[in-house]
């Protein structure tokens, strides 16, 4: 059956952790994750190019990463579909995102929200320190 977790590896959440939205919706999901069924990284970490270095040149832009199978990489909605199937509360909803316009619908969102995280992760700051950094985009 296509959704039995191969449970001899652990999926990998692959986030950017230099964004303060990322960094909240993460924390959500870590709640959530009861069983520990995810290890969770920021993109930033230096075990990311190391495990990952196909991840090297992934414009996080385009949302959070979910990877199994250590080459199964799933990107923004999709991998946030494949992170809450597995999650027990809401795997019996998740189901609707495989119908194609609720995919499209949540796709175009996640576009959205993803282009915009830093304006998104201001709001919980009170002072400068979540100014976007030019300097390095990932």
């Amino acid at each position: 059956h296509p959704y039995v977790q191969d449970m001899s590896i652990q999926p990998v959440v692959i986030y950017d952790g230099e964004c303060r939205f990322c960094q909240w919706s993460v924390r959500r999901i870590r709640k959530l994750d009861r069983t520990a069924l995810f290890e969770y990284l920021p993109r930033q970490a230096r075990q990311v190019d190391e495990r990952f270095p196909q991840l090297s040149e992934s414009d996080f832009n385009t949302g959070l990463r979910f990877i199994q199978n250590s080459n199964e990489i799933r990107v923004g909605a999709d991998a946030l579909y494949e992170i809450y199937r597995r999650l027990p509360v809401y795997r019996h909803v998740a189901w609707v995102y495989r119908l194609p316009i609720f995919r499209q619908l949540i796709r175009a969102g996640y576009a959205i929200i993803a282009r915009n995280r830093h304006r998104f992760g201001r709001v919980e700051c009170d002072t400068g320190s979540c100014a976007v950094s030019s300097e390095r985009s990932v």
